[in-house]
């Protein structure tokens, strides 16, 4: 079998989602006690494809493996932890054939919303990479030049509604952030980290609206086994709020903070020590690529969704 680039093989499975929809659907077995797994879904869609695809299709597309499924994961994870935006962006493709591929399936919407995000910080950085005359993302107009490419990311987020949930589920996060002594406006990070759906998980094994990986959310006081309290909103904000304040009074400012929360703090300690800077601007060259994007969309986040530009963002009050 010829190898074939896996975007070309992710429109096998968009071609198996068009056929799949056009099938009836079966009847739900009133002695199923549980959904059907991702894994049983894939096997679902394989079969599909085989039996249904018509000859000429199968000549031009092949339905991906599992394998290929997988790698495709951790190739995407590792060109968001490395420092190169054009690379980063070379997976646009890939991305957007992949969520598209996912989307007609619900039980696979946690993962689906977990790439829908990255995919926004995939296409960000695509546009990084064949910036237009208009465009200047590195030299914004406004003083907040301390936060790169925050320009683009206002622009970005100001052509995008919020989510449908956010009406539901910003009050009760507010109301955590604010009980956390937390500016209740960065609440608006879960919609950069998770699109809020308080189910959305990463191939890496974060959860929840603000993806936290199970080691960090144990050490924030919550379960993530029976029940996951990763996916309860209450919750998940109270430890989200705890992380960030902590952060702030690690390091001094928001956009720092934000960069902790999403690289961790002791890369953050490293670089400020090694570049011997205090700013965000300092480090943010040497950051991940996909921290270079998160925290200027954080920032853009809640100056178009909360109307708090990032430098009037208060230190955290008392909790």
């Amino acid at each position: 079998m010829r190898p074939r680039p896996l975007a070309h093989l992710l429109a096998g499975c968009v071609l198996f989602c068009r056929i799949a929809a056009a099938q009836p659907a079966p009847k739900p077995s009133p002695t199923t006690a549980a959904p059907p797994s991702t894994d049983d879904l894939f096997a679902l869609g394989q079969q599909l494809f085989d039996q249904l695809a018509p000859p000429e299709i199968k000549a031009q597309y092949e339905f991906p493996s599992k394998t290929q499924w997988d790698e495709f994961a951790i190739r995407l994870q590792h060109a968001l932890e490395g420092d190169d935006l054009r690379a980063l962006a070379t997976y646009a493709p890939e991305g957007r054939a992949a969520l598209t591929a996912l989307r007609p399936f619900p039980d696979c919407s946690d993962y689906a919303d977990w790439l829908a995000t990255r995919l926004d910080e995939i296409e960000a950085a695509e546009q990084l990479a064949t910036p237009t005359p208009t465009l200047r993302p590195n030299t914004p107009s406004r003083p907040l030049s301390l936060i790169p490419h925050y320009e683009l990311w206002l622009a970005r987020v100001r052509s995008h509604p919020s989510p449908a949930s956010a009406g539901e589920l910003m009050p009760r996060l507010r109301a955590a952030f604010t009980t956390e002594g937390v500016p209740p406006e960065l609440a608006w990070l879960a919609e950069a980290e998770s699109t809020m759906n308080p189910n959305a998980r990463s191939p890496a094994g974060a959860r929840g609206l603000f993806q936290l990986m199970p080691d960090t959310a144990k050490e924030l006081g919550l379960g993530t086994f029976l029940p996951d309290d990763r996916t309860n909103p209450e919750k998940s904000a109270h430890a989200a709020a705890r992380l960030l304040r902590a952060n702030y009074e690690k390091f001094g400012s928001w956009p720092l903070a934000l960069a902790a929360y999403n690289a961790g703090p002791g890369r953050i300690a490293r670089l400020l020590e090694k570049t011997s800077t205090k700013t965000y601007a300092g480090i943010a060259a040497a950051l991940p690529a996909e921290t270079r994007m998160y925290v200027p969309k954080v920032c853009a986040l809640v100056a178009t969704r909360a109307g708090v530009a990032p430098e009037k963002i208060p230190a955290p009050g008392r909790g």
